[in-house]
This record gives structure tokens, C-alpha cells and sequence, in this order.
């Protein structure tokens, strides 16, 4: 199985320590037929963008392109679940430029209604240690990635799973009804085997990612690659495979 593209790529526009340029560099010696830069949307109180610096990463995506014409380059983001109602922190402006548009769950990400949106991340991170917070939490977060599903045209959802609990066959059900990819993540362990497993009863289609925020790690599939090929993952079902 070859991995042809690498849609969750991070540069200095967010948190990663490289240059757009940088990293189509690297998926240029790697061999990838594409490579999107998905730094993170506006609403991550560390790690967001400003708007008007998206723009500028459109203007070098389209610099770059006639210099790299081996390479699709592709502008993404990784936008931040903002509410359980499933906004975004992407507006239309955003989203006219994007070529793809990713969602991603982040403790960071500013509440948009205070309680309720505090609470949804105060029940992520204590459903390590509580059992009922856990049932609570992963009621929650599946609400709110299906939520997200309805209102916008997604790519995938990256690393589903890895900041809170979902029900994964449930999301698994509406992202295949939406054709919203599922992010196996290199860096963060999810999908993890049993989730790929449970999620592959549906017929949702899955996504390799490096979750880059190194050049060098850009194409770095191998962790991901494991988890698919154990848990009987046909080829088929992973979008970027080729």
C-alpha cells in the first residue's frame, strides 16, 4: 500500500516550524502526488491563524505552484469545532479560497456559547477519570462532530476521537452519508484499531495522515499504516492511497 498524498500538514502560519515551501519540498523528495497545508483555523486561542494571513497562504500556495508543478499543492485548514452546534471557525470568505476544508476537536478552540462550550471541554478532559463523565462527553462530542457534518462540506475530521470520546459508529454512519473521510493520525494514536475496526461496519472512507508540524515528518505514514493494515483495512477505503 502507497500513500500518495498528505492532506494534515502544519507550517509557521500556525504551529509547525516550516515554511509552506518547506514541506512541498519534502513531499516533492518523498514522492507524493499532493500535499495540503491544513494549519489551524482561527478560533485556537494558541495555535489560530488570522484571516488575513489565510489569504496570504493562499497567495504562496499559488506562487509556489508553477515552481513545484510535480506536487498538487492544496490550501486546507484545520478548522476547530467551535460548539456543540457544529459551528466552525471558518467563514465564507475562508471557505471560497480553501480547496478543502478539514475539522479537528482542540481543547483550545474559544467557546462560542460560554457554559455550554465550557462544559463540552471540561467533560473531554475529565472523562479520562470518570465513567459517567466519559458517557457524557462522548454523547456530546458525537453530537457536535455530526452537527458539523450537516452544516459544511467537509473533507475529514482529523484525529476523531483523540481530545474527548465519540460514538465512532455513529459518526462513522453520518460521515459516510456526507462522503466526510476519517482521519487515521500518525501523532495522536487515533483511529486506533478498534475504532477503525468498528468504523469500517459502515462504509466511510478513511484518511492516512502525518499531522506534519516538521517538514521532515511530512509523508511520515508508517504508525497509521499499521493500525490500517491490522485492523483489515481494504485499500479502497482509504482516500489517499493509490
Amino acid at each position: 500500500m502507497k500513500i500518495i498524498a498528505d492532506y494534515h500538514t502544519h507550517t509557521v502560519f500556525s504551529h509547525g516550524i516550516g515554511t509552506i515551501e518547506d514541506n512541498v519540498k519534502v513531499a516533492k523528495e518523498k514522492g507524493l502526488k499532493t500535499i495540503a497545508i491544513s494549519d489551524h483555523g482561527p478560533g485556537h486561542a494558541f495555535y489560530g491563524i488570522k484571516k488575513k494571513r489565510y489569504i496570504d497562504m493562499r497567495k504562496e500556495i499559488d506562487r509556489l505552484k508553477p515552481l513545484y508543478p510535480e506536487v498538487e499543492i492544496l490550501l486546507s485548514l484545520e478548522a476547530n469545532f467551535m460548539s456543540v452546534d457544529g459551528t466552525l471557525d471558518v467563514d465564507d470568505e475562508m471557505l471560497e479560497i480553501a480547496d478543502l476544508i478539514m475539522c479537528g476537536y482542540h481543547f483550545g478552540s474559544t467557546p462560542k456559547k460560554l457554559l455550554l462550550d465550557l462544559k463540552m471541554h471540561l467533560y473531554a478532559f475529565l472523562s479520562r477519570i470518570s465513567k459517567s463523565i466519559y458517557e457524557k462527553s462522548k454523547k456530546i462530542n458525537t453530537e457536535m462532530m455530526i452537527n458539523a457534518m450537516n452544516r459544511y462540506e467537509l473533507m475529514a475530521i482529523t484525529h476523531p476521537g483523540a481530545k474527548g470520546p465519540i460514538d465512532i459508529t455513529k459518526v462513522a454512519t453520518v460521515a459516510a452519508e456526507k462522503n466526510v473521510a476519517l482521519e487515521v493520525n500518525v501523532k495522536h494514536g487515533h483511529l486506533t484499531v478498534e475504532e477503525i475496526k468498528e468504523a469500517l461496519k459502515t462504509d466511510v472512507k478513511f484518511i492516512i495522515g502525518s499531522d506534519a508540524h516538521e517538514p521532515e515528518r511530512v509523508g511520515d505514514f508508517d504508525a497509521s499504516l499499521k493500525r490500517c493494515i491490522e485492523a483489515g483495512v481494504p485499500i479502497e477505503r482509504i482516500v489517499n492511497a493509490g
